[in-house]
Order: structure tokens, then sequence, then C-alpha cells
């Protein structure tokens, strides 16, 4: 025969007076419902135990689904104030070649990308003094390069922003930037009517940074300012 188990009178007293201590615990609770199960027998099955199991079940599958929800949220929070610190960087030159210097440095900087290239289409196959002083941030290519590169028509496609992995960096936009990008953001650009379309590219050393599938409206936003800022210094 078993032996009856007793229970310390204090604790007794002490539980009776907060029975909360015990529902809120979920091993304690685990433990009454596995003991509950062994004094029935093996020969009953308690439906009230599987449909706890089953609710337990779900209720961790819901707050998992809370933590994801609310690290996306937060992520895209953070996304934001990134790019909006980025625009009002961009905003603050008053000299083109400051504005596309900053470019590569402290808005690069503040996206956390490793390399940020204007790609800008031309006819022209000399390359002036202004273009050789920016060659760290700007790149000249021949018409229909930017589709090429992004796999598209020229009027195929009303796509503004491409992620993918990189797996052979392209000479004609990095050039020597002394990192392997692995993975990139390609922004295309309408500068205005009667002018080539341009490319924004951002590129990043981590693989898993850009790719298919994640959200674009940020990088879209992003592109149109950088687009109304090149038209005006164009014009």
């Amino acid at each position: 025969m078993s032996v009856p188990v007793t229970i310390n009178e204090d604790l007794r007293e002490q539980l009776i007076a907060q029975p909360e201590a015990i529902l809120d615990d979920h091993d304690i609770m685990h433990a009454l419902i596995a003991a509950n199960e062994r004094a029935m027998g093996a020969n009953i099955v308690d439906m009230r135990g599987i449909a706890m199991e089953r609710l337990e079940a779900r209720l961790d599958r819901l707050e998992d689904t809370h933590r994801s929800v609310i690290a996306a949220a937060y992520d895209n929070i953070s996304g934001m104030n990134l790019i909006h610190r980025a625009v009002l960087r961009m905003l603050d030159p008053a000299d083109f070649e400051l504005f596309m210097n900053d470019l590569g440095g402290e808005v690069a900087e503040i996206l956390r990308v490793d390399c940020v290239r204007l790609v800008l289409e031309t006819l022209q196959d000399e390359k002036n003094s202004a273009v050789e002083r920016l060659g760290k941030v700007l790149s000249i290519a021949e018409p229909g390069f930017i589709a090429d590169y992004l796999g598209v028509g020229t009027d195929q496609s009303s796509r503004q922003v491409f992620l993918r992995q990189v797996l052979e960096q392209d000479q004609t936009i990095y050039g020597d930037t002394g990192c392997w990008m692995r993975s990139e953001a390609c922004i295309r650009l309408d500068l205005g009517e009667g002018r080539l379309p341009g490319m924004l590219v951002l590129g990043v050393e981590d693989p898993d940074q850009f790719k298919p599938g994640q959200g674009t409206d940020l990088l879209s936003f992003f592109g149109g300012v950088f687009e109304r800022a090149m038209r005006r210094w164009l014009s």
C-alpha cells in the first residue's frame, strides 16, 4: 500500500490563502494533472486532460505568432527610421558633388550598407572630369544596360525595386570597391522626360540582407525621393 504524502501545515495554509500561485505556475499544474491521471488508472481516458493539452499547444502557437508580429513591427519601425534619417541627410547638401559624396558616405552608413552606386545610362563614350571625380559613387553605362542587368524589358515592367543575391559582381556597377557584394537592392529611377533611366544600387556583403520576398515599400519611398532630388540637380 502507498503511504499518503503529508504537506507542511504552513505551506498548506499559504496555498489555501493564495491558490493563484499554483494556477499561474505551468510546471506545478502539469504535475497535478499527471498525478490525477495516474490516480485514475491506465484504463480511463481523461478527455479533459487531452483538451487541455491541445489548448496549451494552441496557446504556444499563438504566443509564437504574437512574438513574430511584434518583432516584424519593431523591424519595420526601425527600418522606417533609417530611411527617414537617410532622406533628411540626402536633402541637406546645396552642392551636387557634395550630394553625391554624401550618398556614398553618410547616407550609406545610415542605411547600413557597404556600397551605394548610382548608375546612369548615357550615349557619350567619354568620361568628363566631373564623372571621374564622382567615380566612387557614379557608374556610367550604355543605353539598355539597366534593363539587361535587371532582366526586364525597357517597357515590360513597372516594378521599381529588385532585391536579390549576387553570385558574380558586375564591374560596370561596382568597379574596384574593395568589397565583395553578396546581395543588393536595385532601385530603378525615372529621371524625367527625355532622359535615359538610372538605377540606384545598395550593395552589402551579407548574402541575406536583401533577398526576394522582403518588403520594398520603404526602398520605393527612398527611390522616389532620390528621383526627385536628381531631377532637380539635372535641371
